[in-house]
């Protein structure tokens, strides 16, 4: 919740300095749908809306008839239904990172931010008289802090821990591993048009990806052929239809694999009748995939407080899928704890 208020205030703060929304950040209001294709599966988003109401936000349940009013093109059945969330909004990974980007680099001429690409982290600077942290040394540069050292580094942030750590006293575990995605994109796509953000009810869950223990990849401890698909479905502000998802635990790989592509399509069709209609190897020229690498953590939750042991540092990593749209709400909450200020979100869940 609180990241969305952010979200929003930053928004309209650039609205009213004549910006548009839509443009800088790809930010939209186009409400979302958690959608069923069973009775059970509406059973448990029926208890989805309970939760979501009784913590304050907007949500009803939709049933076929009224799922098919939102979405035409979706074909489900008798059975099928929806949590419906309109308030959701919908943002440009992209557009919302460059802006923020060309925004802080205002702050470099009075020397409160600058950029270090490509200079990987290599030990920590600690005061001999405290013990407190003071500072980074990368590759090339000795950089000293103020106030505090934020390791914020996405799913690199287990392994760059342990790293850090390895000549210190400090017990730290931080489960943080990669899981890696897949989005498949449709340039120019008429077949059918969305009006909201759309994904199946299983998709909110954070452990569905499997681990084996038996056919594995000895680096990594999980079977690289194992993979989790579920439907997601959105329209950009470009007019591009975007399909996912993929989940798979397979460490920093990062190639794209067509058999993830054709299982993403497969299962949209089965939402979808209209993509039967079209050929995936006719699209080749049209279509662009996306592979990234999420920060998983076990259970779903972000890590986000003071490392023990280590005062003047912080950790805030393990977002997965969420990291942007928490992004705000998580750096308030680490300013508020570096300045000891009053928390808007109790942080005491997200803590190591």
């Amino acid at each position: 919740m609180r990241s969305h208020q952010l979200w929003e205030s930053l928004a309209e703060s650039i609205r009213i300095q004549g910006v548009d929304p839509l443009s800088a950040l790809g930010w939209k209001k186009t409400g979302s749908l958690l959608v069923g294709r069973t009775a059970d599966d509406c059973s448990v988003l029926r208890k989805k809306v309970e939760q979501l109401v009784d913590a304050g936000l907007g949500a009803e349940f939709l049933s076929s008839d009224d799922l098919l009013a939102e979405e035409p093109a979706l074909k489900l059945g008798e059975e099928c239904g929806a949590a419906f969330m309109p308030d959701d909004c919908q943002l440009d990974a992209r557009r919302a990172v460059a802006f923020i980007e060309k925004a802080n680099r205002y702050f470099a001429a009075e020397g409160r931010y600058a950029e270090f690409y490509n200079e990987p982290v290599t030990s920590l600077l600690r005061s001999e008289s405290s013990g407190d942290v003071d500072g980074v040394q990368t590759s090339k540069n000795t950089l000293h802090c103020k106030k505090a050292v934020v390791i914020a580094a996405g799913c690199w942030s287990g392994s760059l821990m342990h790293n850090l750590m390895q000549n210190s006293e400090i017990e730290l575990d931080l489960p943080v591993r990669p899981r890696k995605g897949h989005l498949l994109v449709l340039e120019n796509f008429k077949s059918f048009n969305l009006n909201h953000g759309l994904m199946e009810v299983g998709y909110v869950n954070h452990e569905s990806a499997i681990v084996s223990s038996t056919s594995s990849d000895s680096s990594t401890g999980h079977d690289a052929n194992t993979a989790s698909i579920s439907m997601t479905a959105t329209m950009d502000m470009s007019g591009r239809l975007v399909l996912g998802s993929s989940r798979q635990l397979m460490g920093f790989n990062t190639e794209i694999d067509e058999s993830i592509i054709n299982r993403i399509w497969e299962r949209a069709s089965e939402f979808f009748p209209a993509l039967k209609e079209v050929s995936l190897n006719n699209s080749s020229k049209s279509r662009e995939v996306r592979v990234g690498l999420r920060p998983y953590m076990p259970g779903g939750k972000p890590v986000i407080g003071p490392v023990p042991g280590l005062s003047k540092a912080f950790l805030a990593a393990g977002h997965e899928g969420e990291g942007l749209s928490l992004a705000l709400g998580t750096a308030e909450m680490i300013l508020n704890m570096v300045l000891d200020n009053p928390q808007n979100v109790n942080p005491a869940p997200f803590s190591i």
